[in-house]
């Protein structure tokens, strides 16, 4: 029995094909809003391949960069002319995203503010050329989800919440949405550890709701028992968007559940279909 992990370099030529035909890898350095202006900075496309690199390869820790110094095949096919450090890459990273210290004037928190809206402009427009197009699917749904992410050593934003893995241990929530019928994630918001209730989802899910034209919206919004919520479902009755979640298995649902018939069953997703209005 095979449990080694399988190799990503295998289908590298045909993502970088794809890469190169579409021009996605190209306008996304191009829109890169990175503040350098020292001739001695590393290039953008140098950090950007370095860090789509590092993912493609499945390294988790910037330390593991180092593992892709000896390749000298992948960086040409990106155009690039080196693998940077990975203490070149973090500070980068930091420099994209900066982070609101507690103790900086107002004007350092408005330049740090500026460039955080200016980065994630540039992500929304790069990740939406690419889920652009699914969205013409008739009647697709968005799925709407939350999970607790450890964290090891110090990171912004890590607090000690609910965490049943490792209960005691700092942890970030991943607020993700993404399209049920092709799988592919539309957003991942990155909370603090504190913030997996749903309503810290609202904000960002009712954007990708109301944001597209209204031929592109989503026929049903899903999530767990957590959105099942008398504030989720207003919220979601007040931009009239059909939403289903998950019920909680509470004593009076589990006695329903049990005393229901088989027939009933069978039948309810064409009640569902009707009340939602998608294609049974």
């Amino acid at each position: 029995m095979r449990t080694e992990a399988p190799q990503p370099w295998v289908n590298w030529h045909f993502f970088a094909e794809f890469l190169e035909v579409t021009g996605l890898f190209a306008r996304w350095v191009e829109g890169c809003p990175l503040p350098y202006t020292s001739p001695n900075a590393p290039a953008v496309v140098d950090l950007l391949g370095t860090w789509l690199l590092s993912i493609f390869d499945g390294q988790r820790r910037y330390a593991h960069i180092a593992g892709l110094w000896g390749d000298e095949v992948a960086p040409e096919i990106l155009g690039m002319s080196k693998i940077v450090s990975d203490e070149s890459l973090r500070r980068a990273l930091s420099a994209l995203a900066p982070g609101l210290l507690k103790r900086c004037d107002e004007a350092q928190r408005a330049t740090r503010l500026a460039q955080l809206v200016k980065s994630t402009s540039w992500m929304d427009t790069a990740l939406s050329e690419s889920t652009g197009e699914a969205l013409n699917t008739a009647a697709w749904i968005l799925d709407a989800d939350s999970s607790v992410k450890l964290s090891y050593g110090h990171q912004t934003g890590a607090e000690i919440s609910y965490n049943p893995r490792k209960p005691g241990r700092p942890s970030h929530t991943l607020h993700t949405y993404w399209i049920s019928n092709v799988r592919l994630v539309l957003e991942v918001e990155v909370q603090s550890g504190k913030s997996h209730a749903a309503k810290h989802s609202l904000p960002r899910l009712r954007q990708l709701i109301e944001g597209p034209a209204a031929e592109k919206r989503p026929a049903l919004v899903r999530g767990d028992s957590a959105f099942g919520n008398e504030v989720v479902m207003a919220e979601m009755e007040e931009i009239d968007q059909h939403e289903q979640s998950r019920s909680p298995i509470t004593g009076g649902v589990g006695m329903f559940a049990w005393h229901t018939p088989k027939h009933i069953w069978k039948r309810l997703p064409v009640v569902l279909c009707y009340l939602t209005g998608l294609p049974a």
